[in-house]
């Protein structure tokens, strides 16, 4: 009886019948563990693998684990014996040679002889048995193979056996050689059925001991969004490793660290299964769009169409690929296309990864070039009466729901087809017979008037008798059901839940089958039976069915996403919420205060002296002319906000959903810069006598680029025109930027046309291809504005407004340097000797202008058109006012444009103008009016209670709103009047068409 029989494992001892006796030295961190092993035994991990085989040789002999030969060679090309690896094996194990012991019966194997000890010490320890255990024959002069020493490794270390192996062992050895190929025991190139050599165990028992030396990396944890690894030693101590860039999701990476003088290089992958970026965005076709992510997305938010905007498309349908890692965004049917071979951008806002960890708001480029043919995709059967038809790329309606561009078994066929859009696919109702078929679709075209190759499709017809079926329910929110059927649904008699008192509207596309509820008849926040009646399929197999769902009550708050401002002839302040948002909240224009960039509040323009706007914000509107419930516009009226820095405070606005989620305020920095074309305001030139060069200085209405396409310091982008002819700027020419909205080119005299000299002829300086700082270029045809020597330039004015009473603000259309007010004078046109006292103030340069305030000492008429603003001298050279160029104004003789606006007389103490008698309330305003009335322009109320539009009538007398009451009120009855949305509607204006503020008033009858 064997003393393996008898062996148990107790404090690292074995156990052996008769007594105890220590027969290991020590175990290798739980006998080396299979994580160790892994990286023990790939010599890249340490530091020694520039040894050679006899080197890694002298280093075990040194250590007692090989002997070598008599005569001291290491005999690494021989092959191993099996007593030869038994004794490397009790060296790298760590056994200890068992003395005294003959267990087997092979011929000179004694007690006394060398391989014994070591024979019968991994024999004790359970790692050999012997080629015949029955006949304890151990063969210990035997070779032994790769794949018989694999076991024997593998087993040893404790490693996991593999299910799938890739190796030409032997079949009871497949999984121990995998497992030593796995782990780096063995090469995988190594034919296992052969001899094992000696040089293969060195490397072997080598790689064991530097893994005695060193401890190798167990695992590894990658943290803080990975900036952090985390690695385990096999001696349990943990190395925390920061790095100074983030491990790409996914992706290996090699690290590379020291612990207590190791080096350590590590392979390591931070496997992220939620997105963190946007992979890709591309489009095959005009209609659908393919945003794939790096990882998985949120179902919810990743199938919000309402998440994704292409400027001037509407996006119709978000749809998520079965990873969860793509979105496939289908365009609205009869809006407009992407665009085609140009770079357009994606904007994506609100679309979460699926762990809630990042929510994206980005924009990616993407460009379309549709090139493929569109193909029938599959040709499916339903029953005996119709059969669908998938197309791999969204295809018209016109050219899908021709039933002329179809054949089966080679023939035309009548019927009807019904066309789903979404889907890509139609049903065409026609008799078939049961069995083979085969059809060719021609004549069907994709959004690219591309046509379906004509190929054909084969399809079997059964017979349907089976009703359709529920396969799946999900309340999208509380008032959306959407059912999903195992078969395209050819029609529903009615939808509801609970009862039939509780109906939906019914839309069907292709197995999907909507339910839409109105908001009186929502869903409840629990479970709940919906039930649609007379399910019909093709077959016309009809049934009733119900199926349960529960809706996922949303509480997460709106957030306002981004503002976004554009400048026309108004500027428009579009805010982006990351979810649908009620509409009465945001046309509460007291949710919104528009500041200047100092603070304070910002107003005119559009916005009342407390910063709200003054018409109700309204929805936004998307490409398809449909409304868009996730933005808000505000709009500035009468102008455009003036170009610079502001914030936008957003507060009480809840969201769409059954509890009105409401927001927690917001502050949002906007930046309103000029919009449309740039032009050039000014030209001049120089003449540099010493240098016999001419200086020629451009000037631009805002700042320019100075890179990029729209670089304005190209000088072949300037033509300058002598006469009538035009004429490049030499190429030798230089270029440069004097200040941020000027260029000026220097060029030789004798380089430019004679003829450029001669101040009687008219020179002009065109511009092509310029941009300012936000991507605005020049019109397409250039920007042309005169070209004259500097002492003959002047500063044009442009616009002269009355804003107040007391204030006139004048344009110029250069960068005033001085202003002196000794220049200037006012006075009436008709009445020369009516003066006005003023002051003047530099208000500073935008857009191209100076604005010039002149704060007056006296009020001016109503009648602002008999104001004029003039300059002291008809001549310039007399003037003083410069800009920083040194060049002086043009000699100015304006109207003043009245621009102020009607507004009530206020008493002394504050109150308003307003009387009123039992029929009538008469309201005085600042100068006369003019009235353009519709019937809501104002509300009255007698003692509070409204007055019907019937009941009332409005006018205007010179400067007084007079409304006449059809009833006359009781004594001492309270009248109110209020205005409504009047500097949109411009009901009430004064004779230039100001509009009034809009306001309300009241008063007591006498």
């Amino acid at each position: 009886m064997s003393d393996k029989s008898y062996q148990i494992k107790e404090n690292n001892q074995v156990m052996i019948q008769g007594g105890e006796k220590k027969v290991m030295k020590k175990i290798l961190s739980v006998a080396l563990s299979t994580a160790m092993a892994f990286s023990m035994f790939a010599s890249v991990a340490f530091g020694d693998d520039a040894l050679n085989t006899q080197q890694k040789f002298d280093v075990l002999k040194e250590k007692g684990i090989f002997t070598g030969y008599p005569d001291g060679t290491a005999g690494l090309d021989k092959d191993m014996t099996r007593a030869e690896f038994a004794k490397v094996l009790v060296g790298i194990m760590g056994l200890e040679p068992i003395e005294g012991k003959a267990s087997f019966k092979d011929k000179n194997y004694k007690a006394d002889k060398w391989p014994a000890p070591y024979v019968e010490a991994v024999y004790a320890a359970g790692l050999m048995e012997g080629k015949n255990t029955t006949k304890m024959i151990f063969d210990f002069n035997g070779k032994i193979t790769v794949q018989e020493m694999a076991k024997v490794l593998v087993l040893a270390q404790k490693l996991e056996i593999p299910t799938e192996t890739n190796n030409n062992a032997s079949d009871w050895a497949k999984g121990y050689v995998q497992a030593a190929i796995n782990s780096g025991l063995v090469d995988a190139k190594a034919n296992p059925k052969a001899n094992a050599s000696r040089s293969q165990l060195v490397d072997v028992a080598y790689s064991i001991y530097l893994a005695q030396q060193k401890p190798a990396v167990v695992s590894y944890e990658v943290k803080e969004d990975g900036k952090v690894v985390e690695f385990k030693l096999a001696n349990n101590e943990v190395v925390k490793v920061t790095l100074e860039t983030a491990l790409k999701a996914n992706t290996a990476t090699e690290v590379k660290f020291s612990h207590n003088n190791y080096d350590y290089t590590e392979k390591v992958t931070w496997v992220v299964t939620a997105a963190t970026k946007i992979q890709s965005v591309a489009g095959t076709n005009y209609k659908q769009l393919v945003v794939t992510f790096d990882g998985e997305v949120d179902t919810k938010t990743a199938t919000n169409e309402e998440n994704y905007t292409i400027s001037n498309v509407a996006v119709d349908s978000a749809s998520l690929s079965a990873d969860k890692r793509v979105v496939t965004l289908t365009l609205t049917e009869n809006g407009n296309k992407l665009p085609q071979q140009k770079a357009t951008n994606l904007k994506v806002n609100g679309v979460k990864n699926s762990d809630g960890s990042r929510t994206f708001n980005e924009t990616v480029s993407f460009s379309v070039n549709d090139t493929a043919i569109p193909e029938v995709k599959t040709v499916t059967g339903l029953g005996t009466s119709a059969v669908r038809v998938q197309f791999s790329e969204p295809v018209t309606r016109l050219s899908a729901g021709n039933i002329a561009n179809y054949r089966i078994d080679g023939k035309p066929i009548s019927g009807t087809i019904t066309y789903s859009y979404l889907t890509n696919s139609v049903v065409i109702s026609t008799p078939l017979a049961v069995g083979e078929h085969t059809l060719t679709a021609e004549g069907v075209t994709d959004f690219a008037n591309f046509k379906v190759g004509n190929a054909s499709s084969t399809f079997s017809v059964v017979e349907d008798t089976v009703a359709p079926e529920v396969v799946s329910a999900v309340a999208k929110d509380l008032q959306t059901v959407v059912v999903t059927f195992n078969e395209p649904i050819k029609s529903v008699s009615k939808g509801y839940h609970t009862s039939t008192s509780r109906p939906a509207t019914v839309s069907i596309s292709d197995n999907e089958v909507t339910l839409s509820f109105t908001e009186a008849n929502r869903l409840g926040l629990g479970e709940t039976e919906v039930f649609l009646e007379a399910v019909s399929d093709y077959s016309n197999n009809s049934s009733n069915r119900s199926t349960k769902v529960t809706p996922v009550v949303d509480t997460e708050r709106p957030t306002v996403v981004g503002v976004n401002a554009k400048s026309t002839d108004t500027t428009a302040l579009t805010v982006e919420f990351s979810k649908s948002v009620k509409e009465s909240d945001i046309q509460n224009r007291s949710n919104f205060v528009l500041k200047k960039a100092d603070g304070t509040v910002f107003s005119g323009a559009g916005f009342t002296s407390a910063g709200n706007p003054t018409t109700a914000p309204k929805y936004a509107t998307k490409a398809n002319g449909t409304v868009d419930n996730t933005k808000a516009v505000l709009t500035s009226i009468g102008s455009t906000l003036p170009a610079g820095k502001y914030t936008l405070e957003i507060s009480g606005i809840r969201d769409n959903t059954a509890f009105g989620n409401t927001m927690v305020p917001q502050t949002v920095e906007i930046n309103v810069t000029q919009a449309g074309a740039i032009e050039t305001t000014a030209a001049w030139y120089t003449l540099d006598s010493a240098n016999d060069q001419y200086n020629i200085y451009v000037q631009f209405d805002r700042n320019v680029a100075t890179s990029g396409e729209g670089n304005a310091l190209d000088v072949n982008k300037y033509n300058y025109v002598v006469g009538s002819t035009y004429y490049p700027i030499p190429a030798n020419a230089s270029i440069t930027s004097y200040t941020a909205n000027t260029v000026v080119i220097t060029v030789n005299k004798d380089d430019l046309n004679a003829n450029f000299s001669d101040n009687t002829i008219a020179k002009k300086i065109r511009v092509v291809n310029v941009a300012d700082l936000n991507g605005n270029y020049v019109n397409t045809t250039g920007s042309v504005t005169d070209l004259t020597a500097q002492e003959v330039s002047r500063v044009a004015i442009g616009d002269v407004n009355a804003t107040g009473a007391r204030t006139i603000v004048a344009k110029f259309k250069g960068e005033l340097g001085y202003v002196d007010s000794r220049d200037f004078a006012i006075n009436s046109a008709s009445v020369p000797t009516d003066v006005y006292g003023f002051s003047v103030t530099n208000k500073g340069f935008a857009n191209g202008e100076t604005t010039v305030e002149f704060n007056l000492t006296k009020d001016l008429p109503a009648n602002t058109g008999d104001v004029v603003l003039r300059t002291t001298s008809t001549s310039s050279a007399d003037l003083h006012t410069v800009d920083n160029y040194g060049r002086k104004i043009a000699a100015v003789n304006k109207d003043v444009a009245d621009k102020i606006k009607p507004s009530i007389v206020e008493n002394s103490n504050g109150t308003k103008q307003v009387a009123a008698t039992a029929t009538e309330v008469r309201i005085n305003f600042t100068e006369s009016l003019k009235l353009a009335q519709t019937a809501a322009t104002f509300v009255v109320r007698v003692n509070g209670n409204p007055v019907d539009l019937t009941d009332y009538t409005a006018s205007v007398s010179g400067n007084q709103l007079v409304i006449t009451l059809d009833n006359a009120a009781p004594a001492n009855a309270l009248l109110e009047v209020e205005l409504k949305g009047n500097p949109d509607g411009l009901y009430l204006t004064d004779e230039s068409g100001n509009a009034a503020d809009n306001f309300s008033v009241s008063a007591r009858v006498n």
